[in-house]
């Protein structure tokens, strides 16, 4: 067997699978660009989903990559696990190739099998390899293909050897090279054998034979295109090629842990203690650092809030080996040199990783030592007691409080032997939603009255004709007041107005509604707001001479000045979007707004506040571009068809 660097394998497999074919597919970044049914990337067929399930295609129809993952948060979830095992990790990548169509299981097995035996040469008499229970065809194939003893074979059930993209759609049986590890390693029973939960038969590769489709009944019918889709853990591959039974003492964490030795005064593997800490800090950087490179920030919800558990987790874990200043930042250094020439992101976020990683530590340790401080203060108290459970509306209270995450409060009580209620947790962590969301709406939305409801049905009373005029005649549908109808509206008279169609614009998306004014022919009325419900546009309006009456034929006069305004306005926040993104990265984006003739207001995502520099140069910025006087042009897209320009905010 060859002893194998990670960046000599990573080189390997790319030009192994190139040189068969394979057009070698750049890593996709850690956010999916769109699937929101999914935190992270978290394997190598993410990128690929749209072609597997025939809704693209490519210009290849086989692939190899190298993929970035991040598995933390939502169901993927290998974050408290980290530091505690030899092989979890939040960040690692995944090598793997892929075919469409192309070739299916006898190409797979045997570009598998060649890879590892003849490229990585791994002793074949160290080689098992396991089937779905069901799946005749690939258990003939290993032994006719590669030679493999038929004992060495193994067939499992669904649980181990079946994937399925979900409830419904592309699935199949798959197969998984395993390597024996020796008697030495694992479990140490005599009855130890393939299936086993230890680490003797260490599962290498797994081979997907996507020949499925499952509907929503659960009957499966065979695809017209079988598909392969593969995944080998490059760090699993280097811990076997170095000869190591843990991935991180492999030469790819050799450069973060040496740093982290540095800058804490321990050695890794003198104690477990430090060594749980270091492992901790060295893998959740990788993924803090790949994650901040690819765009994202921390904040409080989302994949954002995930990082921030990720990074405190990190600082947590510097306090038990003694580092008190921030260090991430030094650490994440050492990814970026490492890394970087493979992730040329890494090395163009470079300056922007520090700025975030370093005020992201810097908030936390703030509020850490406090928390900390009361949750000893607890577990004191309840040993004192002969108790051996956190309570989870203490734990809910120190995250409320101190910003603790519950990865941390399990660590804790984990080094003290005691238990967490997670249940407890849970639930007051849901009564505080629940408070949060009663407090949020105070009041309670009645039904719409009838009125609106027979118009929304009717799919009257909903069409905007204001992209191309400012004026237009249309007819009266409703007159409304504290939603019930009127037939007529006498000077003086304030409520709301529905016409058929209007040009008038409905507050929405940050932008304040039109005004302006309705002429009928018996009297004039002054528009003092436009909004909607439900789909209905409505005019808040107030009779100033003579009359309105339902079913008038009207003239709708939107008051151009405003409009243009507020349309000046809305352009700046364009331009305002842009010129923060070119000061700060384009890590920012906008998290809301506010449009009107006067005034506008622009929220966006940052790590921290503005320098006075800052704003003067957006401010710049802007100016200029304002001084310029460009043409601006609007073009109507669906929402589809803008992201897929690039389209922002």
């Amino acid at each position: 067997m060859k002893k194998l660097s990670g960046k000599q394998i990573r080189s390997l497999f790319l030009d192994f699978f190139s040189r068969n074919g394979s057009e070698i597919i750049p890593s996709s970044p850690l956010i999916p660009a769109e699937d929101p049914s999914l935190l992270f990337t978290n394997s190598g067929m993410v990128q690929f989903k749209k072609v597997f399930l025939g809704e693209e295609t490519r210009s290849y129809t086989r692939a190899a990559s190298c993929q970035k993952c991040v598995r933390a948060g939502g169901k993927h979830n290998d974050l408290e696990n980290v530091g505690y095992t030899a092989r979890h990790h939040t960040f690692f990548e995944m090598l793997g190739n892929f075919s469409f169509g192309d070739y299916f299981k006898r190409e797979a097995i045997s570009f598998a099998w060649d890879f590892l035996t003849k490229e990585i040469e791994l002793p074949v008499e160290d080689l098992w390899v396991t089937v779905f229970r069901e799946d005749d065809e690939a258990a003939k194939f290993w032994p006719e293909i590669t030679g493999i003893s038929p004992d060495r074979v193994v067939r499992l059930g669904e649980e181990d050897n079946f994937w399925a993209m979900g409830d419904t759609g592309p699935c199949g049986p798959c197969s998984e090279i395993l390597v024996d590890q020796g008697p030495d390693v694992g479990c140490g029973r005599p009855d130890c054998k393939v299936g086993c939960d230890c680490d003797r038969f260490l599962e290498l590769w797994n081979l997907v034979f996507m020949q499925f489709f499952r509907d929503e009944s659960g009957r499966m019918t065979p695809l017209p295109t079988p598909c392969i889709d593969t995944g080998l853990g490059l760090e699993r591959m280097a811990a076997i090629c170095q000869g190591r039974q843990s991935n991180y003492d492999t030469d790819i964490f050799a450069g973060l842990i040496a740093c982290i030795e540095e800058l804490s005064g321990r050695t890794y593997g003198k104690d477990r203690q430090s060594d749980v800490a270091i492992k901790v800090i060295a893998d959740h950087t990788r993924a803090s650092t790949f994650l901040i490179a690819d765009g994202l920030i921390p904040s409080n919800e989302g994949r954002g809030y995930v990082l921030r558990r990720i990074i405190r987790r990190a600082v947590r874990y510097g306090k038990v080996i003694g580092l008190k200043d921030p260090f991430i930042s030094s650490v994440a250094d050492v990814v970026v040199r490492e890394m970087g020439e493979t992730y040329p992101e890494l090395k163009k976020a470079s300056a922007f990783l520090g700025k975030v990683i370093d005020h992201e530590e810097s908030r936390f340790a703030e509020t850490l030592e406090f928390g900390l401080r009361f949750l000893d203060e607890e577990i004191a108290k309840l040993k004192k007691e002969h108790k051996t459970q956190i309570s989870g509306n203490f734990a809910f209270k120190l995250h409320d409080t101190y910003g603790l995450p519950v990865d941390i409060l399990l660590d804790v009580a984990r080094e003290e032997d005691m238990g967490l209620d997670r249940d407890g947790y849970e639930r007051a962590r849901s009564e505080q939603r629940e408070r949060s969301r009663k407090a949020r709406h105070d009041t309670v939305t009645e039904e719409l009255p009838q009125v609106y409801r027979e118009l929304l049905s009717s799919n009257l009373g909903n069409r905007f004709i204001g992209y191309d005029t400012t004026s237009h005649k249309s007819e009266i549908l409703a007159l409304l007041k504290q939603g019930r109808p009127i037939q007529r509206a006498p000077a003086g008279w304030c409520g709301e107005l529905i016409a058929a169609e209007t040009p008038f614009y409905a507050e929405s998306g940050g932008q304040v509604g039109d005004r302006g004014w309705v002429e009928g022919p018996s009297g004039r009325a002054e528009v003092i707001d436009t909004f909607h419900k439900g789909d209905l546009i409505v005019h808040s309006i107030e009779v100033r001479h003579g009359y309105l009456e339902s079913g008038d034929s009207i003239k709708l006069e939107v008051s151009e000045n405003l409009r243009k305004d507020t349309a000046r306005n809305h352009t700046a926040t364009h331009l305002l979007h842009s010129a923060l993104r070119q000061v700060l990265g384009e890590h920012v984006k906008q998290a809301g707004s506010m449009v009107a003739p006067d005034r506008l207001r622009f929220d966006f995502t940052h790590f921290s506040a503005l320098t006075p520099d800052e704003i003067r140069e957006v401010e710049d910025l802007v100016n200029e571009q304002i001084r310029e006087d460009r043409e601006v042009k609007t073009e109507i897209l669906s929402y589809k068809e803008a992201m897929a320009r690039d389209a922002m905010a």
